[in-house]
């Protein structure tokens, strides 16, 4: 439960820095440079000689797919409507696990994908909700491209995320997660050429308020997130996590004024029950 309202939430203070003028791509650095900041006394207590070739190798790739995924996330977030956005995120537990069949050996029993069809179906009734309904041309908006880019890749990323608190512990794997993630996202800032400092220049007072509930939210998600990953497979887990859809839904009803709020709840309560059969039924 930590880690679906921390997520949603931290979602509403992405969306808030970015409609506020704050750079997509300076909101995910500054995410991952400063939970690195706060961790930076446990990391330097660990004996990173001690950890295998495996944990390098997982770490370094889950950094760099973590950081473009969330870069996506957030860049969406600033262009389309949180109650629309988040729904996109249940195919992500169809993409793990596919991934975690051939990486980590989670085969999904019967239960599983009916609950993940009850997912995908569910979301349904959301995206019905745009000028596009549900169609191919929804891919034309760039925020939906954005958002499926980020699903895929943080679909991928915790297949690595797994690994690596596999080959470790979830307290060095999430330590592992923000080094990694705030130098891969500190070069995607080179990359595309942003100006650092006229950007620095745009954040206020509320920005940096905003930064740190932020920080905090992200924080908490990911680490609650290491900790059911090393205790039950990928795929599941993440149909878990879909139950932030719903929490999404709302805050995008309250907070940003989002319409058609009915048909949202609807199609998130379908997705939700897609999650309990997944979750209850997993072992029969």
């Amino acid at each position: 439960m930590l880690r679906i309202l921390s997520n949603a939430t931290g979602n509403v203070f992405q969306k808030q820095l970015t409609v506020s003028g704050n750079h997509p791509l300076l909101v995910n650095f500054f995410t991952y440079l400063l939970l690195s900041i706060v961790c930076f006394p446990v990391a330097i207590s660990i004996n990173w000689r001690a950890l295998p070739d495996s944990f390098w190798y997982y770490s370094v790739l889950g950094g760099l797919i973590g950081a473009l995924g969330n870069g996506f996330l957030v860049k969406a977030l600033q262009k389309g409507d949180l109650s629309v956005l988040a729904p996109i995120n249940s195919y992500k537990s169809v993409v793990s696990i596919i991934i975690g069949v051939f990486l980590l050996g989670e085969i999904p029993n019967g239960w599983g994908v009916l609950g993940i069809v009850l997912i995908i179906y569910g979301s349904y009734f959301v995206l019905d909700t745009t000028e596009e309904r549900f169609s191919w041309t929804l891919l034309k908006k760039p925020e939906i491209r954005f958002r499926l880019w980020a699903m895929v890749l943080t679909a991928v990323e915790a297949v690595f995320v797994k690994k690596v608190v596999l080959a470790s512990s979830t307290t060095i794997a999430f330590v592992s997660w923000c080094l990694f993630g705030a130098v891969f996202s500190g070069l995607l800032l080179f990359v595309y050429r942003l100006d650092i400092k006229s950007e620095l220049s745009k954040i206020s007072q509320t920005n940096r308020t905003q930064y740190a509930f932020l920080v905090a939210c992200v924080g908490t998600m990911q680490f609650t997130t290491n900790y059911v990953f090393d205790h039950m497979p990928v795929g599941y887990a993440l149909s878990l996590f879909q139950l932030s859809a719903i929490v999404s839904v709302f805050f995008g009803h309250r907070l940003f004024n989002e319409q058609a709020i009915r048909q949202k709840l609807i199609g998130s309560a379908i997705m939700i029950t897609g999650s309990i059969v997944i979750i209850l039924l997993k072992d029969y």
